[in-house]
């Protein structure tokens, strides 16, 4: 049998190395030589294992811009869906808007975070709006043999608005700030 110490070092070294072909860094190297060297301390591999999370997910969604976007998202949502027969056109058109926005202004692109925030605020103005415009109990019946459809279609709808949004507004402040 081995013993446990040998047990931690083995599994340290297996996630130094993953890690190292994973990320391919200078801090990545240090860990795999800090792991050679025998060092089996618990508590600060947990430390940089959660820390290079961070790192890895940082870069990736920003849960301060997706608050942001979201809550945009919900008023271009209800303000869109407050004009008089256009009510759709018009919630997806404030969706576009937002985005826009978000790209023109940010230094970062955003599209997991405005994509996200764009289909939860469409889905569920879907589901409001169809609650709204129908007679009650029929939406109702409406919404409970084709709920999940009508938050899908109008989630992907307001994804793709948002999406394409954000990338018009990326677009738009790359050619503002480049050089000529």
């Amino acid at each position: 049998m081995q013993r446990s110490d040998e047990s931690e070092q083995s599994v340290d070294d297996l996630l130094a190395e993953v890690e190292g072909l994973t990320e391919g860094d200078a801090r990545s190297e240090a860990r795999r030589q800090s792991a050679d060297r025998g060092s089996s301390d618990a508590s600060a591999a947990s430390t940089s294992r959660q820390s290079s999370l961070r790192a890895r997910l940082g870069g990736l969604f920003s849960l301060r811009t997706f608050l942001v976007a979201l809550v945009l998202s919900v008023v271009a949502v209800v303000a869109g869906g407050l004009v008089p027969l256009v009510g759709f056109v018009g919630r997806l058109v404030g969706l576009f808007v937002v985005a826009f926005a978000i790209g023109l202004v940010g230094r970062e692109r955003h599209y997991v975070e405005v994509g996200l925030a764009g289909a939860l605020a469409s889905g569920m103005g879907f589901v409001v709006g169809t609650l709204t415009s129908a007679f009650f109990p029929f939406a109702v019946r409406l919404l409970s043999e084709y709920g999940v459809a009508i938050a899908g279609v109008g989630a992907g709808v307001g994804a793709l608005a948002a999406l394409v949004g954000h990338y018009f507004g990326r677009d738009l402040r790359d050619g503002v700030t480049r050089d000529l």
